[in-house]
Order: structure tokens, then C-alpha cells, then sequence
């Protein structure tokens, strides 16, 4: 079986984030470490289990971005993925959810694969689009969120939670399936890994090479950044001095009068 999985090339998580001079976009030069969107890990290491359980088949990661996403790429290679695509573009930043979909339905009409795996959502944007609009474009079946996956020969059953219970979804083959926490848990790269990914092949096209026009990247986007901008500082604590009779007093006071929690 050959799988399909979408990786995104996004910030630490622990980053220091800095706005752009734009205003509506990050300073990416101020970014000292990127990683593949760690809700991407869980469907690479899905489709890494789904490919050994079964004896065989291939892993081909793809991700749509700057060149900087090849170090991602080659991070999904060390992990165990048999080869990868970049789709480069630096407008890719800033697309939005279709745009990237439009990119990952390229790949995925190229490859013919039976299963596209994509985390629920990419870490910094949180839309959660992606998956459904790139279903929607391959005429695929779609489920999002997914704890926990099983595949049959031409078919899938998926759990994910909803309020209160857990939902069963069931469809046929080819399909899109988006992942969330929970479904496995991501390996890391060992070193034979990452001496084997300096030779899988990584293979870097342009969007124009896919049969992808600029208006599909930046004309006319339903979603359009206007500004961005990071929360207010929080103020500082409160110090409370005393013997510890009013101490205790007067945090039970401000806990009922100012927090509300009591």
C-alpha cells in the first residue's frame, strides 16, 4: 500500500515568536529552530506502522513551503518514510487552507496512493481545513481527529472523540484521514536513520510544475491575514505578607472577590 502523508514546516513550539514588519506574518528569521507540526508526527508514524504490518508498500511524505522545509522533509526520511516532495514556494507561508490542499491533490493525483495521512491541524494557523478540502477535491472519503485507526483490504474503520462518547466512522478506499494525539506515539529518528535519509530521495518541484497556477496559490484566497499580533503581557503576581492567619484571610478573600473561583 502505498500512503500519502502531509507534513508541514512550522515553529518550535517553544519558539520565542517575533511579528514580521508586516504585521501579519511572523519574523521568520527570528525562528531558531523548525520542526514538522507535531500533530503531522503521529500520522508519519501511522503510516511508518501501517507499512511494516503489512510487509511492505512505500511512505511518501509531502510538504508544500519554502526551502526551509526540506529540513522537515528530511527529518520525516530519518524517521523511517521512503522518500518525500516539496512542493517549494515561499507564498506557501501565507496561503491559505485551499491553497494547500490544491498542493497536497497535486501530489496525491500524482502518486495514486490508497491513503493520505495529515495531522488534524497544522501547529501556529490551527485551521483544521486542510484534510477536509483536500477530500473534497479528490472526491475521497474524510474522517478528522482520529484516535485510532484500522484498515482492511479495501476499507477503514477510525474512533474519534466527540462531547461525551466516541464516534465510529466508517469508509471505503482511497482516503483522507486526519490524526490527532493519542493514535500512536512518534518514534525518533536513530542514527541509522539519519545516515539512510541523506540518500532517500528528496524531490523539490514548483507549484507550476504540478499544473498549479498563481491563482490557485494567491488569487482571490477566502482567507486573507490582515494583522497579527501577541497577547497583552500578563501583569505580575500579588504578594501577600503577614503572619500566616491573615495571609491565609486575605488570599481566601481574593480568591472569592477578585479570582471568583470560591
Amino acid at each position: 500500500m502505498k500512503i500519502l502523508v502531509g507534513v508541514k514546516h512550522v515553529p518550535d513550539t517553544e519558539t520565542k515568536i517575533k511579528i514580521g514588519a508586516d504585521g501579519k506574518s511572523i519574523d521568520a528569521a527570528a525562528v531558531t529552530k523548525w520542526i514538522i507540526s507535531p500533530f503531522d508526527e503521529y500520522a508519519l508514524e501511522e503510516a511508518l506502522r501501517i507499512r511494516d504490518a503489512r510487509g511492505g508498500g512505500e511512505v511518501v511524505v509531502v510538504a508544500a513551503g519554502p526551502p526551509g522545509a526540506q529540513a522537515s522533509l528530511r527529518q520525516a526520511l530519518a524517521m523511517g518514510a521512503d522518500r518525500a516532495t516539496l512542493l517549494q514556494d515561499e507564498r506557501f507561508d501565507l496561503a491559505g487552507p485551499l491553497a494547500r490542499a490544491r498542493a497536497l491533490a497535486a501530489v496525491a493525483r500524482a502518486e495514486q496512493p490508497r491513503l493520505v495521512l495529515l495531522g488534524k491541524y497544522g501547529v501556529g494557523t490551527d485551521e483544521g481545513q486542510t484534510g477536509a478540502m483536500l477530500a473534497e477535491l479528490l472526491d475521497w472519503p474524510h474522517t478528522f481527529a482520529v484516535s485510532k485507526l484500522e484498515l482492511g483490504q479495501d476499507d477503514f474503520v477510525a474512533e474519534h472523540g466527540i462531547e461525551g462518547a466516541i464516534e465510529v466512522v466508517r469508509g471505503g478506499l482511497p482516503a483522507v484521514i486526519t490524526c490527532d494525539k493519542g493514535l500512536n506515539e512518534p518514534r525518533y529518528p536513530s542514527l541509522k536513520g539519519i545516515m539512510q535519509a541523506k540518500k532517500k530521495p528528496l524531490d523539490v518541484r514548483s507549484p507550476a510544475d504540478m499544473g498549479l497556477g498563481a491563482d490557485e496559490l494567491d488569487g482571490a484566497p477566502p482567507l486573507v491575514w490582515e494583522a497579527l499580533e501577541l497577547p497583552p503581557r500578563r501583569a505580575g503576581g500579588q504578594r501577600i505578607e503577614g503572619d500566616p492567619q491573615s495571609v491565609a484571610s486575605e488570599l481566601v478573600r481574593l480568591l472569592h472577590e477578585q479570582a471568583r473561583v470560591l
